[in-house]
């Protein structure tokens, strides 16, 4: 019976999935285009739902946003954490180290870096940036530092133990913003006190928020990407992610290798989140970050892990923030429309990499079972 169904499918669908020698290099560039197409055809299906014009919410969603000078100085403003967060992500993925925390360790960056702002409400010089800025990058290294104490010395896995400190990093926030660190003359609000004027990032206009962080993220990129190409240890980190048993043969030291993805990692993560505050928020929040950490893993994957594509995904996720915003003032639609693009994103993209490793090919007729010889099995 089984060979007769396999038979009748193969008949009305004549293709099959077959490995390939080796992995495509020209589909795994593609991939990402193509989960793009299929995401905004979804989103127009989406919308249609909806009841609204698909035409007219696409552009307001993707478009309008990038219609003047502002709304592009707030796709920077948005990118910045994005690229921080990315690029250090980056840096693990190749390990094969799958780090899912970098929404904790973004999180406690800014809770240490607030912290720390509050103990220059009353100061005018601009070297407080740089303890502030330091606290928020050892708060988010320490936060990475658990994750990488927990998987080399306690065999953790790093996906499960990153998650749970996400959710106590965030707790950890709420705690904070709504005891010790709230304004006392904030109303009651869960808020911390606002940062001075000399605690908060320069600006690189007068005119607009957007602020250095942008310069950290390109930084940050270009670092990384000479760490991972012309060093030495981005050459082991390379092979740990390739065959960690050839690692091992090799000598190289996993352990340690594992603690300087993760620290790095962690590190600008807390970077992006202590950018945040003394950023466009200005003050510690109970919500400051939107999704950042968790929509950089979209980013490394869409980007390849190449930094010219992290750039240009980071774009793409910033415009998903803006967007969300844009059609909840615009049309009023929710603003959880930012959550379900950038989830159906993430699954064409998984679902399209398939064609990396596989591709589809058409069975030959003389393999197709003919109406006559299903009946005859049938009988």
């Amino acid at each position: 019976m089984s060979n007769v169904f396999s038979s009748s499918l193969e008949f009305i669908f004549p293709f099959k999935i077959e490995k390939r020698p080796s992995d495509s290099k020209l589909m795994s560039y593609l991939s990402p285009l193509i989960a793009i197409v299929f995401t905004l055809i979804s989103g127009a299906f989406l919308f249609l739902s909806l009841g609204v014009d698909p035409s007219t919410a696409l552009f307001t969603f993707f478009i309008m946003p990038l219609t003047d000078v502002y709304g592009w100085t707030e796709l920077g403003i948005k990118v910045a954490p994005l690229l921080l967060c990315a690029t250090g992500l980056t840096l693990c993925f190749k390990a094969k180290i799958w780090n899912i925390g970098a929404e904790g360790q973004f999180i406690m960056g800014a809770l240490g870096g607030g912290a720390m702002a509050l103990q220059f409400l009353e100061s005018d010089s601009s070297w407080v940036l740089i303890p502030i800025l330091m606290a928020g990058m050892l708060s988010g290294l320490a936060w990475a530092g658990l994750a990488a104490l927990l998987k080399t010395h306690f065999k953790a896995n790093e996906i499960l133990t990153t998650i749970m400190l996400n959710y106590i990093a965030l707790n950890a926030l709420l705690y904070f913003v709504h005891g010790p660190l709230k304004d006392p003359n904030g109303f009651n609000f869960p808020q911390s006190a606002l940062f001075s004027d000399s605690s908060l990032l320069p600006l690189l206009s007068a005119d607009y928020r957007l602020n250095i962080s942008l310069l950290f993220g390109l930084f940050a990129l270009v670092v990384i990407w000479a760490l991972m190409s012309r060093s030495w240890i981005g050459y082991q980190i390379n092979v740990l992610g390739e065959d960690s048993a050839a690692a091992r043969y090799a000598g190289f030291k996993e352990k340690t290798l594992t603690w300087f993805a993760l620290l790095t990692c962690g590190a600008l993560a807390g970077l992006a989140g202590v950018s945040e505050v003394t950023g466009p928020v200005g003050q510690l929040i109970p919500h400051v970050s939107p999704g950042y950490g968790y929509a950089a893993i979209i980013v490394v994957f869409l980007g390849r892990m190449q930094p010219v594509g992290i750039l240009l995904a980071s774009m793409l996720l910033a415009l998903t923030y803006m967007g969300g915003e844009m059609v909840q003032m615009e049309m009023t639609l929710p603003k959880s429309l930012t959550g379900l693009f950038q989830g159906m994103l993430l699954f064409f993209l998984l679902a399209t990499d398939l064609l990396i490793s596989y591709r589809i090919i058409r069975i030959k007729k003389s393999n197709v079972p003919s109406d006559k010889a299903i009946t005859v099995s049938q009988g």
